[in-house]
């Protein structure tokens, strides 16, 4: 436990984690596209002196928009506004590798980073939605493997991006009439298999040097990635075991790409449904499951296995079907896993995901959230946690209210922010730019480095 930190995250699905959240007494089924809704979503989480609030996002329309709230806005906008209304919480949003331009990208986060003081993670995601790559001009989702040989040399075009500028190239000296000193602004000339950029980005360093890079797939490929570049993690993990095979993985294989390993925030998905009682808990999950749509958890299965859900028996077992080669392979895994380990009906499986998001859930207590929550982290299987919520707000308020004052009465987690930015929020340095040490090298061997990912 010696210098470990518990970290806190709530993913902000809309509504809620449950698919049928929105139709709770104290839900606005128009909230997904009301800002004010994710501005008192992470004022409750700051108050409860969270890590940061995470938004994912899918560019396309929902494939069943009758069942529920999808994230429809887009989350740097959502992230600015509520940069606006907080002081000090984290503000990750999600941003697709494969349907954006590095430097378009680089400047958006950057510019953020800038507003909020800070506070900015870039979620990088390749997407495999079907209904977005049609948005996009293409016919089909682009393959699993083209997907994240873009994304590793997406991410290093941006970080190179964020770092053409060294942290005292802006002089501002009214004296002697000198703005920048362009000595310290660097052009990248990154030459790659799928981008050419010249650079320097136009925006200045923030004060946490860069914006953190967060990544969430679970994939062969998408765990290489988040080895080579991610400082922060959202994982699946159904069981400790499972937790701690993948962090040792992720920490083993960053070591071979020459990272310390140890400086990887590793936070598992987890929803969360609170009851005073473990019968009032369970209640809550009977209420939320007779408001759900009777086949929307089997569409989203027979999505996941690329089946169609006229062939899949809810009270039979999962059929055997291949890892999709362009799909969402990290779900695919999670479900079939559980199904598999635990003899688990289809049915018995979309009720054990709350309607198959795939995260491990707890039905119960405060006090056995926290058990749950310290024996994990105590392990070593997670430096914190992805939260989500099965109603919110009121299922955050709940926990910030009743599971986060026990944990800190457990010294596991923090009373009051030490820090302002994300980096100091999660224990991470603060990163120098690349060009810092070596301003006068030749443009050729700073595209080298940006290439070879140094």
């Amino acid at each position: 436990m010696a210098g470990r930190t518990l970290h806190l995250n709530v993913n902000i699905l809309n509504a809620g984690f449950y698919s049928s959240a929105w139709r709770m007494p104290s839900s606005d089924p128009s909230a997904f596209a009301a800002v004010d809704h994710y501005v008192r979503i992470a004022q409750i989480a700051e108050r409860g002196t969270f890590d940061a609030v995470f938004l994912s996002d899918v560019p396309a329309f929902s494939d069943r928009p009758e069942y529920r709230p999808f994230q429809a806005l887009e989350p740097t906008i959502v992230l600015a506004r509520v940069a606006a209304a907080t002081d000090r919480i984290g503000l990750i949003g999600t941003a697709s590798t494969t349907y954006n331009d590095p430097y378009n990208l680089a400047r958006r986060f950057a510019s953020l980073d800038i507003a909020s003081g800070g506070r900015v993670g870039w979620n990088i995601v390749t997407t495999a939605d079907p209904s977005a790559s049609r948005n996009f001009g293409f016919d089909d989702v682009t393959a699993h493997a083209t997907r994240y040989a873009r994304a590793g040399e997406f991410a290093e075009v941006v970080k190179a991006l964020w770092d053409s500028w060294e942290d005292d190239a802006l002089v501002g000296d009214k004296a002697t009439g000198r703005f920048i000193d362009t000595s310290k602004v660097h052009a990248i000339d990154h030459k790659g298999p799928f981008f050419d950029v010249k650079g320097p980005l136009n925006v200045p360093r923030s004060v946490q040097g860069r914006p953190v890079l967060v990544q969430a797939g679970g994939s062969r490929d998408g765990q290489a990635l988040a080895a080579r570049h991610a400082e922060a993690i959202f994982s699946v993990a159904h069981t400790l075991e499972e937790a701690l095979a993948f962090a040792t993985a992720i920490r083993t294989e960053a070591r071979a790409c020459g990272r310390s390993g140890d400086d990887i925030v590793i936070l598992p998905g987890l929803g969360t449904i609170i009851g005073s009682t473990q019968a009032e808990a369970r209640r809550r999950e009977e209420e939320l499951w007779s408001l759900m749509p009777g086949d929307y958890g089997l569409r989203r299965v027979a999505g996941l296995l690329k089946v169609d859900p006229a062939s899949l028996d809810l009270d039979g077992p999962l059929p055997g079907t291949a890892l999709p080669t362009d799909g969402m392979q990290t779900f695919f895994q999670a479900l079939v896993g559980a199904a598999q380990r635990d003899g688990l009906t289809l049915r018995q499986l979309i009720r054990k995901f709350g309607g198959s998001t795939g995260h491990r859930v707890i039905v119960g207590t405060p006090e056995q959230m926290a058990d749950d929550i310290e024996a994990w982290f105590r392990a070593g299987a997670a430096d914190g946690f992805n939260l989500m919520p099965d109603v919110l707000p009121e299922g955050l308020e709940v926990f910030v209210d009743h599971v986060v004052p026990l944990l800190r009465r457990r010294g596991l987690f923090r009373h009051g922010y030490t820090g302002r930015t994300l980096r100091e929020h999660f224990g991470l340095d603060r990163p120098e730019s690349r060009y810092a040490q070596s301003r006068y090298a030749p443009a050729s061997a700073a595209s080298s480095r940006v290439a070879s990912g140094a």
